[in-house]
């Protein structure tokens, strides 16, 4: 059974890098095409309100696996929904190729938070069972555009912990194999806010 799934995972991560190669899209068309993005994740895709995700430098093959699942319903936003409702597959193609161009500005941790974020991140915990996040995501929070693993070094605070407990709740179910709610499920608020944190203060 576990070879299986190492079976079907590689099967999964070799078609994912297909997807990577046979399809691109354009960063100019994509600027373009960001006029309706602005408002919320900012001109350069860094996003001043925290609440909202800055998508700059973020994988392409990332950005056009969420805009699928806004569009779809399979994740759901009041805001993301009509956005991409009418969005072609080209259009996400493009866009992802020009936010994830965009340049990610740096944000700071609190510190009193970094000790066990990062112990979390890095470590994860062993007595509960609990995944250390730099296993998909990288110890610098680049993630893996190949497996889909987003990258999350620099995002906002009260955005990542809010994505956490959606995960927690079982609101956001669009995660490979359930694997972030498996995790999310497992952590305290306490462990939620601080990894969220050390997550705004990575480069």
């Amino acid at each position: 059974m576990k070879f299986k799934s190492i079976a079907v995972l590689a099967v999964l991560c070799v078609s994912q890098a297909a997807f990577a190669q046979g399809e691109a899209g354009s960063a100019e068309a994509g600027q373009a095409k960001a006029a309706t993005c602005v408002a919320c994740h900012g001109l350069d895709g860094n996003s001043v309100n925290p609440e909202w995700p800055s998508i700059a430098g973020q994988h392409a093959e990332y950005i056009v696996k969420q805009l699928k699942a806004f569009k779809s319903g399979a994740r759901t936003n009041v805001l993301m929904a009509p956005m991409t409702a009418t969005l072609s597959d080209q259009d996400m193609l493009d866009l992802g190729a020009y936010f994830s161009a965009q340049r990610a500005k740096g944000l700071e941790a609190d510190a009193s938070k970094v000790p066990l974020g990062q112990k979390l991140y890095r470590g994860g915990d062993q007595k509960a069972q609990l995944t250390a996040c730099i296993a998909c995501h990288g110890p610098g929070g680049s993630g893996n555009p190949a497996a889909l693993y987003p990258s999350i070094k620099g995002q906002h605070a009260t955005y990542v912990a809010a994505q956490l407990r959606a995960y927690k709740r079982g609101d956001r179910a669009t995660d490979q194999s359930q694997m972030m709610r498996n995790v999310a499920a497992l952590l305290s608020d306490e462990q939620i806010d601080a990894l969220a944190s050390y997550v705004q203060g990575l480069r």
